[in-house]
Order: C-alpha cells, then sequence, then structure tokens
C-alpha cells in the first residue's frame, strides 16, 4: 500500500459556513417521489451518480457493493410484479397493525407503479465476500459500507436534479434471480430513479429539529 499526501483545500472559515448554508438548503429540498414519469434519462447521468457513490468509504476498502442499472422495459416488468407480489403479502398477513397505522399517513400500498415507469431502477447489492473461484475473501462492515454509500447515492441523485424513492420489499430474493447475480450479492436496496411526474405530489413532512437529534458535549 502506497501513501500520498493529501491534497486538502483549506478554506476562510466564511466559505467555508457558506458552503455548508448552501448544501444544507439543496440536500433539504430531497423528497421522496412516487409518482414517476417516464422521460428518460441519460445513462451519462446515471453512471456519474454511480461513480460519486462508489467514492463510499468501505471497511478496509472492501468496496462491497455492485450496482445494476435496468433500463430494460421488460425487467422492470418482471420487477414489478414479483415486488408487488411479495407487498401484497406484506400488506395482507406480514406486517402489524401498528406498522400498517403508521403507513396509512401516506396513503401507500401494495401497488407499485413507479418500478416500471421510472426510467432507470438502480439495484444495489451487498457483497459479504469476495469469490475468488477456489478461496473466499470476507469483506468487512458490509451493511454500513453499502448503507453509506446509498446515502451519498441518493445525494448525487439530487443533486443531479432527479427524484427517486427507496424501494424495500421484504425479501428482496426475487431481484437476485430476475437480474442473476452471484452466490455473494444480496440485495440491499431498489432505488426508481427519474423525473417526477408532472402531477406528482409528496406529503408535507415535518423533520425533527437539531436539538431533538444532536447532544453537544
Amino acid at each position: 500500500m502506497k501513501f500520498e499526501k493529501l491534497k486538502f483545500n483549506d478554506q476562510p472559515t466564511k466559505n467555508m459556513i457558506q458552503n455548508s448554508i448552501e448544501f444544507l438548503k439543496m440536500i433539504s429540498s430531497r423528497r421522496t417521489v412516487r409518482e414517476s414519469s417516464d422521460r428518460d434519462v441519460p445513462m451519462s447521468i446515471i453512471k456519474n451518480i454511480i461513480k460519486a457513490a462508489s467514492s463510499a468509504p468501505s471497511g478496509a476498502n472492501k468496496q462491497p457493493w455492485h450496482f445494476v442499472v435496468v433500463r430494460d422495459l421488460a425487467l422492470k416488468k418482471k420487477i414489478r410484479i414479483a415486488a408487488e407480489k411479495e407487498e401484497k403479502e406484506f400488506y395482507s398477513n406480514r406486517a402489524p397493525d401498528s406498522w400498517l397505522e403508521d403507513l396509512n399517513q401516506f396513503k401507500t400500498d401494495w401497488n407499485k407503479p413507479f418500478l416500471e415507469k421510472a426510467s432507470v431502477l438502480i439495484v444495489v447489492f451487498r457483497q459479504s465476500y469476495v469469490d475468488l473461484g477456489s478461496t473466499k475473501k470476507k469483506n468487512y462492515y458490509v451493511s454500513e459500507s453499502v448503507g453509506i454509500a446509498c446515502g451519498v447515492l441518493l445525494t448525487a441523485i439530487h443533486n443531479a436534479g432527479l427524484v427517486a424513492i427507496t424501494h424495500t420489499t421484504s425479501p428482496m430474493g426475487f431481484l437476485e434471480k430476475i437480474l442473476e447475480r452471484p452466490k455473494n450479492e444480496k440485495a440491499f436496496l431498489l432505488i426508481p430513479v427519474g423525473y417526477p411526474d408532472e402531477n406528482a405530489k409528496v406529503p408535507n413532512l415535518k423533520k425533527k429539529s437539531y436539538k431533538e437529534i444532536t447532544t453537544v458535549l
């Protein structure tokens, strides 16, 4: 392992404060959007978004993630059908009443048209180990690493001027089968990406205040 001198951009404090304000304003406008447009998203934008996500830190720099970009209409339809099957079972039999009550305010159900209509689906897979054929090498802090990468991914999507929704059908094993992923990969997150429908609506959410979420010692 070779090391190189850090190229650190030491900025005046006033610039740093302004940068933090501008970023806060930008990221605070990010919303989860369920009503998608079928307007096409250039692959060059998706490529840059994924490259941004891949810059995330990971345990021992193992980078235990793989991103599958689904643009094919037939594949998106397969994914929607499989996801809705699991979602229908969830809403009908798996979810406790308290969970359904919490979800009810968002008016969601097992129907997931955005899985088929969104321009792109990005499926994030976690790799618990690296398969070298005759040997397997374990990855470290896999969920933490992939979770951070997904956070960067969502930020990059919003920064590019697109919208997304984090879809977490449980279980998601159907994605591994439909997308023919290797045994060392498990689906972590399914993210429809694109432009919002012109009549899209989002709930008027209230985030917890800084004081509620922060302790300074």
